[in-house]
């Protein structure tokens, strides 16, 4: 691995070249911060997608691609006289330092959880956690532009920091089945589409909570579910053409032959 010298050296590197890219280049000197949100977002995506895949050259890429991001972020910052690269990773120095007291301080921690809902109470004390009318909420950390598992998880999280969380896993999955029971007691009386969509959400919010007890990660659950299904239904699609077959000449019986067939493949 790179010595610290040479660590040093590339992130010198890479500063010198947004300077240079940011002075010269027609596309990057018209970039501004609300321009380069979406790309940002996007590479964040691309990163969790080679994460999921286990591409280690792929997440050395795409850190590659956030990290200058950041590093464009800051440039634009220092242009503007906000802040520079070394205000952004100062600060955040001092943020980990200060939510570490078990490290930098005289707390004494269990175990994982115990940091985690020190973190919560440390950050409760901060600004950020304060709403526009001066209250202060377990939840404000949570950003209103999340998707909605991924908020949902954050939310229950923080939520347990704050001791509010059930106690047993077994306790959670009543309330998982409670909550189904009322979606489908909705759907068969015909009722109004939203408040089917209000018990569809509330069964959603319930496996998201048990997902945490069991310790998965609903989001990434469902996103190699979603990877597992392309896989098999493009499997469906290209082994049903080789045999001269249309999809929608095919009866559902005819296609689950292959999705099994790509079931068995993917055991193999």
């Amino acid at each position: 691995m790179n010595s610290l010298e040479q660590k040093k050296d590339a992130f010198v590197r890479m500063l010198t070249i947004m300077d240079e890219l940011r002075a010269q280049c027609p596309w990057d000197k018209k970039q501004t911060l609300e321009s380069l949100r979406h790309l940002t977002i996007e590479e964040m995506y691309e990163l969790g997608d080679a994460i999921l895949d286990k591409n280690m050259v792929g997440i050395k890429k795409e850190l590659g691609d956030v990290l200058l991001h950041i590093i464009f972020y800051s440039k634009i910052g220092s242009e503007t006289g906000d802040f520079d690269i070394a205000d952004v990773i100062n600060s955040e120095c001092d943020k980990l330092v200060s939510r570490h007291p078990h490290i930098y301080g005289d707390v004494k921690v269990n175990n994982e959880q115990d940091v985690k809902e020190n973190w919560e109470k440390i950050k409760l004390k901060e600004k950020d956690s304060i709403t526009s009318d001066g209250f202060r909420s377990v939840l404000n950390g949570v950003p209103l532009s999340l998707p909605a598992v991924v908020k949902s998880w954050r939310i229950q999280e923080k939520a347990r920091a704050a001791g509010f969380d059930w106690e047993k896993p077994e306790e959670v999955w009543g309330k998982v089945e409670e909550e189904i029971g009322e979606l489908h007691y909705e759907v068969k009386n015909n009722s109004p589409k939203e408040k089917i969509e209000d018990e569809f959400g509330d069964v959603l919010f319930a496996l998201i909570n048990y997902a945490r007890f069991i310790n998965v990660n609903p989001e990434d659950a469902l996103e190699r579910t979603n990877k597992k299904f392309i896989r098999r239904f493009q499997y469906l699609e290209k082994e049903s053409q080789k045999d001269g077959k249309k999809l929608e000449n095919m009866s559902l019986t005819e296609m689950d032959v292959y999705w099994n067939r790509a079931k068995a493949e993917e055991r193999k």
